[in-house]
């Protein structure tokens, strides 16, 4: 979170203001105006499948030992669709047959916008550095987690038919 304006310097400082109808409190910079507004970010995930299997993936900077969905940043000029995309070659180097939406949730503990994807991939797995293994299972051994993408993925397997079995605790990242 922003502490000092980034224009002149100057302390933030919690000011209040009419906006939209509305009196909202942001910081703002009392010296030139300046308001950070503190958008959520848009985040990208991706529930991968390869031959009917669900691919989860164990990042490198989890401290325990949960597996989640393949997920990044959204890059300035892209579309979510061209995104994720980029997000799935880059993390485990494989190429997308076919891609559809699965459900855009709110995650407000991390301030994003969870866009989630199903996505038919084929090709060989490589992991990037940021991911340290992966598994492979058959969607009714998938196990989802009560926090951001573990609730797309709890859509995406009841529209296959299949109710969904939640962990007792969620991963630390996802």
């Amino acid at each position: 979170m922003f502490r000092f304006c980034p224009s002149c310097a100057a302390p933030l400082a919690l000011i209040g203001q009419e906006e939209d109808g509305g009196f909202v409190q942001r910081l703002r910079c009392a010296t030139c105006g300046f308001t950070h507004w503190n958008n959520p970010t848009p985040v990208l995930a991706a529930i991968v499948e390869m031959d009917g299997l669900v691919l989860l993936a164990r990042n490198a900077a989890w401290k325990n030992r949960m597996f989640g969905l393949i997920t990044g940043f959204m890059e300035a000029g892209e579309t979510p669709e061209d995104g994720v995309r980029r997000e799935i070659a880059e993390e485990t180097s494989l190429q997308v047959d076919q891609l559809s939406l699965v459900d855009v949730h709110d995650f407000q503990r991390m301030n994003q916008v969870l866009i989630t994807y199903h996505a038919v991939a084929h090709g060989e797995i490589r992991l990037s550095p940021e991911l340290i293994e992966y598994k492979l299972l058959r969607p009714e051994q998938v196990r989802c987690w009560r926090a951001g993408t573990g609730f797309a993925l709890a859509d995406w397997l009841r529209g296959r038919g299949i109710e969904p079995v939640f962990m007792e605790s969620p991963p630390s990242s996802d």
